[in-house]
């Protein structure tokens, strides 16, 4: 028996029985995808009949907007790419972290799939595997009801419109969520090279790497020394992916500990300890703003209640570290407020809460459920369709 049990509370859950080991039935991890996958369709259909109304073309915007343009230039052309503003702003594609347009190089070395289908189709194939490790993670913590609508719940965010378009969230979750499942289950080294990819998909990836490292952490301290080698390769492998390429971006800077944060200051995101957003939140209650942004701050604000009653679930520490440096990251960042809610897209184990009530409801008041899953759906798919078709900020 594994000892990976001490990371939650037993009453809760026991993370390291060998009894539970195993994943889920194929029917319960099918179903779950499945509900995702109709649930992200009807969104795309919605946003499809909103970008045919207005004369646009709706694979071209799930493809080929904002962030997506400078992933398959990277994946096409490489790093190099410098835009110069006039008020002194410097974008360079050095931002962007690697492994998202390797993909998509991958899959258009071996299939006909131009770039931007190619994008969509590592996006919407990673989707699906976040979707399937979401419901491992929740059908081993709480049970198959409650897994299944946590994974619903994921799909049917405000900014859920996201997870099919040609962006990273997708591949950061899935490699996040099977990560977080190897943690729970034991398996150190396939959580810490899980953590190392997921540390080359994002900036917000080291999040992974530090959820490995607590768990680490606390199992060897758990144990008083008596370690086995697992553990400590898994805690290593964790955080290679995200350093190695802030290192290489600092080389191919000529500044090897802070190149590739000179990168992201020149783009206009910093990490200030929150000071930018607040300035941000005071022009908006002051002078108001496009829709977009009190939504944001609505998003921003409900995670940090729903991170409150996860504390308050003690929920597993691997989970409360993640779920918290995503956090610490969105609110502490500067710059591009109206894309915090996509840098929360993969904190999924902040729906926990939310997923254990509706699984509750459910069982008691199922149409009291059915009305609350079809207001969110009605929420999602307008609101997605919105900001692509209509909104014109940057996702």
């Amino acid at each position: 028996m594994t000892h990976a049990s001490t990371l939650a509370r037993p009453s809760v859950t026991r993370p390291g029985a060998r009894g539970r080991a195993h994943l889920p039935t194929a029917a319960a991890l099918a179903g779950a995808v499945g509900l995702f996958a109709a649930a992200r369709l009807l969104g795309v259909a919605v946003l499809a009949l909103a970008a045919r109304a207005t004369g646009q073309q709706p694979l071209a915007l799930l493809g080929r907007s904002w962030d997506s343009v400078w992933y398959l230039g990277i994946a096409a052309h490489g790093y190099g790419r410098t835009l110069h503003f006039g008020d002194g702003t410097v974008q360079s594609d050095l931002a962007f972290f690697p492994l998202y347009p390797a993909l998509v190089r991958a899959v258009t070395a071996v299939s006909p799939l131009g770039w931007g289908a190619a994008g969509l189709a590592v996006s919407w194939l990673a989707a699906v595997v976040a979707a399937g490790g979401i419901h491992a993670l929740g059908d081993r913590l709480y049970g198959r009801t409650p897994a299944t609508v946590l994974v619903l719940l994921w799909g049917l965010l405000p900014h859920s419109v996201v997870l099919s378009m040609a962006y990273t969230e997708p591949v950061l979750t899935a490699f996040a969520a099977w990560s977080l499942y190897a943690v729970l289950t034991g398996r150190w080294v396939w959580a810490g090279a899980l953590a190392a990819l997921a540390g080359l998909s994002r900036p917000n990836g080291l999040a992974v790497a530090a959820a490995v490292l607590a768990a680490a952490g606390h199992e060897a301290w758990r144990r008083r020394g008596k370690t086995v080698h697992r553990l400590w390769t898994g805690a290593a492998l964790a955080p290679l992916g995200w350093t190695a390429y802030v290192l290489w971006v600092g080389l191919r800077t000529g500044d090897v500990p802070g190149g590739y944060f000179r990168v992201q200051r020149l783009w206009g995101s910093r990490f200030d300890l929150g000071r930018g957003s607040l300035r941000f939140v005071r022009h908006l209650l002051l002078h108001g703003d496009r829709f977009v942004f009190p939504v944001a701050l609505l998003t921003v604000a409900a995670a940090a209640v729903l991170y409150a009653l996860l504390l308050a679930d003690r929920a597993p520490l691997p989970l409360l570290v993640y779920a918290g440096v995503l956090l610490l990251i969105a609110f502490g960042g500067s710059g591009f407020f109206e894309s915090k809610p996509r840098f929360l897209l993969p904190a999924f184990p902040l729906l926990l809460p939310l997923a254990r009530a509706l699984a509750r409801t459910a069982r008691a008041r199922p149409w009291h459920a059915t009305v609350v899953v079809g207001a969110l759906a009605g929420l999602s798919f307008g609101y997605g369709a919105y900001l692509v078709v209509l909104a014109r900020v940057p996702l």
